[in-house]
């Protein structure tokens, strides 16, 4: 090694070098050589550890970059999907490092909105508003077109989507009929249907009920009726202005105090039966329940043409005339 260093250093000449040490020249120029491709080793096995260590620290960079991109993406999703007033309650103008054309970018508000004091309605509006709320007290099933058309019979002229905005603005909503009256609840348990190829042919084997609808003078009312399978007759009804289930129990406790109880009783699977309120009540007085997932209950049973169905309608429409005549 000594011979080697000595003869890298290059002051003196291999054959100098040679006699010094009393070894033949050649045998320096190999010791030579291979200190020199030894050092070369050393270096580059330096470079690569060094290559490698920031290799390892730029993955560890782009991975901390991936989660915080994700993090950011999360927690920007949550943030958009609240209203336009929270989202701007967030803002903070004088927060260090982030600026507001920034936090306004992240939130998804252009800065003229956050800038943006609204304004209060003109007092013509107000005076309209004044006057829509005392019709609609009044008349609680008028829609924007039938408001407007009132409106122009008093004498006030008003577009339909300025009156339906003020409308929108006072969260007023015609009271009308709801297109579907069968509308599950997802919380609320799905019951099996067990009438399919069955004989129903006496009574108190299978009851059942249906919501339907019943016009009156000023709008209309919800009407249970809750009926016999096999005889067809109506053994409760009541009537309600909302769809809640509480009308429903009212007429099943009543049915259940003059008539007993069914084996099996069959509806719908709108929410009102599904309930907890009214399948305890049917559970309280012992009658099975088994519920299907179509309805028309009632409106079946009054068409078939059997002699006691005809009887049942008759009751039914004795149930509507004086309902229409309330």
């Amino acid at each position: 090694a000594r011979v080697a260093l000595e003869a890298l250093r290059g002051d003196k000449t291999v054959q100098e070098i040679a006699a010094r040490h009393q070894v033949h020249p050649n045998q320096v120029s190999t010791w030579k050589r291979r200190a020199m491709d030894g050092l070369s080793e050393v270096f580059s096995n330096g470079a690569d550890v060094e290559r490698q260590d920031r290799e390892s620290e730029i993955r560890d960079l782009h991975a901390k970059i991936g989660q915080l991109t994700v993090e950011r993406d999360f927690f920007v999703q949550r943030a958009q999907a609240m209203s336009r007033e929270d989202r701007k309650a967030m803002i903070a103008p004088e927060r260090p490092g982030l600026s507001l054309s920034r936090q306004c970018q992240i939130l998804s508000i252009s800065r003229s909105a956050f800038y943006y004091t609204p304004k209060g309605e003109a007092p013509e509006n107000l005076a309209l508003m004044r006057r829509i709320d005392e019709l609609f007290m009044r008349y609680p099933f008028f829609g924007s077109r039938q408001m407007v058309r009132q409106l122009l019979r008093d004498g006030v002229v008003a577009g339909r989507h300025r009156d339906r905005r003020l409308m929108r603005l006072m969260g007023l909503e015609a009271i009308y009929r709801a297109p579907k009256t069968s509308t599950p609840h997802p919380a609320h348990r799905i019951y099996p249907y067990l009438l399919r190829n069955m004989t129903i042919d006496r009574a108190d084997h299978v009851w059942c009920a249906d919501i339907t609808y019943i016009p009156v003078q000023r709008g209309f009312l919800y009407l249970i009726a809750i009926m016999d399978w096999a005889t067809r007759r109506v053994l409760a009804w009541r009537l309600s202005n909302t769809m809640d289930a509480s009308f429903c129990v009212e007429a099943l406790n009543e049915a259940t105090a003059k008539y007993g109880k069914p084996e099996i009783f069959n509806t719908d699977q709108g929410s009102q039966f599904t309930s907890f309120e009214f399948t305890g009540a049917l559970k309280d007085a012992g009658g099975g329940l088994r519920l299907r997932a179509t309805c028309g209950d009632v409106d079946k049973a009054r068409a078939l043409p059997t002699s006691p169905q005809a009887q049942q309608q008759q009751q039914v429409g004795f149930i509507m005339d004086r309902v229409l005549a309330a």
